[in-house]
């Protein structure tokens, strides 16, 4: 478990007097269900919880200072996304994704998010694609950017495409995907910083022009260069 940050908030469940106005500002245990869900995610993205460790409610609770309810809620979401999944004696565990598994998620991602910048041509603002742009060129031109930058970028980047695709459903999936590829431990994998951001420019300079053609192409040869620098550099290791 990863040191306890002195800034965790406390987040009780006990029951207050009625007359106390606290209790109707408290957070309810849906809302720390989602907090609790949303710290546990970050953890897990993060690779602080890396695969193979067990998930306790305990240990969990104690750390995220949030009552053991919550936590089991949270875990039982993340066990239906897959992020987490049963070992023998019933444990949770952080999943560990496969190469294989790897490739199908991105191939996956490949069509839906190919879609989604479809769908979005005509939702989405010049106002967001100008931000999008700028923020882009910062960083490229910055020479050196820091990796959660770049990542942080990547990941406003594919929410806007899919957020303006207006279909929640599409967009909630290309969420868990992203949560998915994000899982695997890419950390012997160079980053590829310079040619995604000339890829996220091109897909960006597509949507301008409202070229359906250019925007799958730019959008399938964006996740195709992922998937390939990640089979090369893997067979490499191996």
């Amino acid at each position: 478990m990863p040191r306890r940050p002195s800034s965790a908030r406390k987040a009780s469940s006990r029951q207050q007097p009625a007359s106390d106005l606290s209790v109707l500002l408290a957070p309810t245990e849906k809302s720390l269900s989602q907090l609790a869900y949303e710290r546990i995610l970050d953890l897990l993205v993060k690779r602080e919880l890396p695969a193979g460790t067990v998930m306790q409610e305990r240990r969990l609770a104690e750390f995220l200072d949030i009552s053991r309810t919550p936590i089991r809620e949270a875990l039982y979401r993340l066990e239906t996304e897959g992020l987490v999944t049963r070992a023998p004696g019933n444990s949770l565990i952080v999943k560990e994704f496969s190469l294989g598994e790897l490739i199908q998620i991105l191939q996956v991602r490949q069509m839906l998010e190919a879609e989604a910048a479809i769908l979005s041509i005509d939702r989405i603002s010049g106002k967001d694609l100008d931000d999008l742009e700028a923020h882009i060129l910062r960083l490229r031109e910055h020479g050196d950017p820091q990796a959660a930058e770049n990542r942080e970028v990547d990941k406003r980047f594919h929410e806007l495409l899919a957020e303006a695709s207006g279909n929640a459903v599409l967009a909630g999936l290309i969420r868990d995907l992203r949560l998915k590829t994000q899982m695997f431990n890419l950390s012997r994998l160079p980053e590829r910083f310079a040619p995604v951001h000339n890829e996220h420019l091109a897909i960006i300079a597509a949507l301008r022009a409202k070229d359906p053609n250019a925007v799958r192409a730019g959008v399938g040869a964006h996740i195709e260069n992922i998937k390939l620098s990640i089979m090369r550099k893997l067979g490499a290791i191996g």
